[in-house]
């Protein structure tokens, strides 16, 4: 698992657009792991728009993925402001190979607490809700978040490819959590939590705890 941090230049045009549309800024950086005459395969990579700017005011976008990526691919002028950084390699710098039960991280996951009524995919409104939804997905996903704080509650809009209208409700998780099942916790970390990924969802960010 690679993980990127990337900067992109405000002043570009197409950055705005990709800013404005989550779905178009998963196209865009799915040009950089597949080559431009291949479909982008679901869990190609996961991503996320950081809410802090870069020091020099561009916007921060975190990318991880099993795969390197070419970045020239993107093939927009200034559409970085400046050349990538190389991968981390999230097993070595996590110590994931001998994570054991127990084990604390601060977390960052921005993602779509939500549950399904009717067939229709409805947003969790309220902490208390969003605590229990990221509980229950912690007792899946091999960890129980000790702290929880919600922010940025929003409603993200795009469109697909075919021009038809999506929206998904988001929320910004931060906190601790406690590895409780290493096995599966290295999973949510791979394959990301909850829907929308394509979005800039799921993509749970650990840093081990002091």
């Amino acid at each position: 698992m690679l993980l990127y941090r990337i900067h992109l230049d405000l002043r570009c045009r197409e950055v705005r657009r990709d800013l404005a549309d989550p779905y178009q800024m998963h196209a865009t950086l799915c040009r950089a792991f597949v080559p431009g005459d291949q479909k982008c395969p679901p869990g190609t990579l996961l991503w996320r728009l950081e809410p802090e700017a870069a020091p020099s005011g561009d916007a921060c976008v975190l990318v991880q993925s099993d795969t390197s990526p070419d970045w020239s691919r993107i093939d927009i002028q200034s559409w970085l402001a400046e050349q990538p950084a190389p991968g981390i390699d999230l097993h070595a710098k996590l110590s994931l190979a001998g994570l054991a039960a127990g084990r604390r991280f601060r977390y960052r996951l921005r993602a779509n607490p939500s549950v399904c009524r009717d067939g229709k995919r409805v947003g969790l409104l309220g902490l208390e809700n969003q605590r229990n939804w990221i509980a229950r997905k912690g007792l899946l996903h091999g960890f129980k978040p000790d702290t929880i704080h919600s922010s940025q509650e929003r409603m993200l809009s795009g469109r697909q490819h075919n021009g038809n209208p999506v929206r998904v409700f988001s929320a910004l998780f931060d906190g601790m959590l406690v590895v409780e099942n290493p096995e599966r916790f290295v999973s949510a970390i791979r394959s990301g939590i909850g829907h929308g990924k394509a979005f800039g969802l799921g993509l749970l960010s650990v840093v081990p705890a002091q």
